[in-house]
C-alpha cells in the first residue's frame, strides 16, 4: 500500500480510529488492538479505551497476531469478534453480527453477502485456546473454522461492506469511493 493500511482515511480518520470508535459503539466492551508492522507510526491514532499489543513476530504469520490477541483475552471473554483493519465495519452491522451470534447455538458465526462469506468473524468463548494455539501451518482462523463446520452459523445480510477488503491502492480507493465517507442514511 506504499504506507500501514491502518493510517489510511477511512471516514475523516485513520482506519485504525474509525474501527475501533466502530467496535466500541458496536457494544464490545474489552477491544485488544494487535499491532505489527509500523506499529510506532499507528499506536498514536489508536484511539483511548482499548488495550494495545505489539506483535513483534508478525513477520511469521498472520497467525502469530490472532494468538497475540488471544493471549490477551480473559479465559471468560464470550463472544470474541475478530476482524482486520483492513475491513472497516460500521457499528450496526457489527451489532446485528453479536446478536445472531448470542442467539444461536452456534461456536462460530460469520456474515455471508451474495454468497460471499464477509468478516469479521464471531467465536465462541469456547474456542479461546484454539485462537490462542492457532498457526499459519493450519491455515489460523480459517482452519478454526473449518474444524467447526458442524457448529457454523451463516448470517445472510444484504449489505456489500461485509466484502470491502483492500490490498492494494486501487483496491483501497475503489472501496473509499463506495463505503468510506459517511452516506445519508448509512448504517453506523
Amino acid at each position: 500500500m506504499g504506507r500501514p493500511k491502518a493510517l489510511l482515511p477511512w471516514n475523516g480518520v485513520p482506519l485504525i480510529a474509525y474501527q475501533v470508535a466502530q467496535l466500541q459503539e458496536a457494544g464490545v466492551d474489552d477491544v485488544v488492538v494487535v499491532l505489527g508492522h509500523a506499529a510506532d507510526e499507528v499506536r498514536p491514532e489508536v484511539p483511548t479505551g482499548c488495550r494495545v499489543l505489539v506483535n513483534v513476530r508478525y513477520k511469521e504469520g498472520r497467525a502469530t497476531s490472532l494468538r497475540a490477541g488471544a493471549g490477551a483475552l480473559p479465559d471468560d471473554a464470550d463472544p470474541i469478534i475478530v476482524l482486520d483493519v483492513d475491513r472497516p465495519r460500521p457499528a450496526g452491522l457489527l451489532r446485528t453480527l453479536q446478536e445472531a451470534h448470542r442467539g444461536a447455538d452456534a461456536l462460530i458465526t460469520r456474515q455471508v453477502s451474495g454468497g460471499k462469506h464477509g468478516h469479521p468473524i464471531v467465536v465462541a468463548g469456547a474456542l479461546l485456546e484454539e485462537l490462542r494455539q492457532a498457526d499459519d501451518e493450519t491455515q489460523g482462523l480459517r482452519g478454526i473454522v473449518d474444524a467447526h463446520r458442524g457448529h457454523l452459523q451463516d448470517l445472510q445480510v444484504d449489505d456489500p461492506t461485509v466484502l470491502v477488503e483492500f490490498n492494494t491502492p486501487e483496491e483501497y480507493e475503489a472501496a473509499l469511493a463506495e463505503f468510506g465517507q459517511r452516506r445519508e442514511g448509512a448504517l453506523d
